[in-house]
């Protein structure tokens, strides 16, 4: 193949562009943001979980709450009651005023026990209370910073595409200029050499592959014509010669 001296030199632009637009991938996804929003956000899921397991407590320890106040005011009644029958005179059978005073105590027993119950659960509440209360302060917390992060990766995401946006256009205009045939083969090449299709032949050595040319393909290299598209024998890339070359 063949193609004009000048139009070898642009393919080394179009290189220049392509590896530059491989470089701003590359940072793309491999942006700082993306390792710190990944662990951060997994620390705010188990943050989260143990949120609702803290308020699933307090939810269970306020019903438990309310069933024990409510056990203690139905023995606080049934006690009031029996007071006043006692007080009443109602009751005149010695063996019956006997039974109720013995229950009486025995009321009063009950409703002292069932209020430490009331307490403990009391207590047990307001502990998981506290503890809602921090995990919602540190979920708060943890989702600030992601979002702090999140804002500063989409931010450096939006420079890194508007820069790849204006390299794109410049490397258009001078693929446009390139003639066809020796495009298809650049891009052939890169597509099978890891992104580089062109290389520099710089002081006989492929700037491609990094392997200095032989005696030989130096040879092969000087006799050949300006116009002669020419590649490396060791990474078959195209190679440019330019007035640096060695030959």
């Amino acid at each position: 193949m063949n193609a004009a001296p000048a139009d070898q030199i642009r393919l080394l632009d179009v290189q220049a562009f392509d590896t530059r637009l491989s470089q701003l991938a590359h940072k793309r996804t491999s942006l700082p943001e993306h390792a710190e929003i990944e662990s951060l956000t997994k620390d705010l899921t188990q943050l989260r979980d143990l949120l609702v397991a803290a308020q699933t407590e307090e939810s269970d320890c306020a019903r438990e709450q309310t069933k024990a106040e409510q056990d203690v005011d139905q023995v606080r009644q049934r006690a009031v009651r029996d007071q006043q029958r006692l007080d009443s005179g109602a009751v005149s059978s010695p063996k019956d005023l006997e039974n109720l005073q013995k229950e009486i105590v025995s009321l009063a027993k009950r409703q002292g026990d069932l209020e430490d119950v009331v307490l403990e659960v009391m207590e047990r509440r307001e502990s998981a209370q506290e503890r809602v209360a921090e995990l919602t302060e540190r979920v708060a917390s943890v989702q600030a910073r992601v979002d702090d992060a999140t804002a500063r990766r989409d931010a450096a995401q939006q420079e890194l595409d508007s820069e790849a946006a204006s390299v794109t256009k410049e490397r258009e205009v001078v693929a446009a200029s390139l003639p066809a045939d020796l495009l298809k083969l650049y891009e052939k090449i890169r597509g099978q050499q890891g992104g580089v299709g062109a290389a520099r032949l710089y002081q006989r050595r492929c700037e491609g592959c990094h392997i200095e040319l032989n005696i030989t393909e130096v040879n092969d290299v000087r006799a050949a014509a300006p116009e002669t598209v020419v590649r490396c024998e060791n990474c078959r890339r195209i190679l440019v010669r330019t007035s640096e070359s060695g030959l």
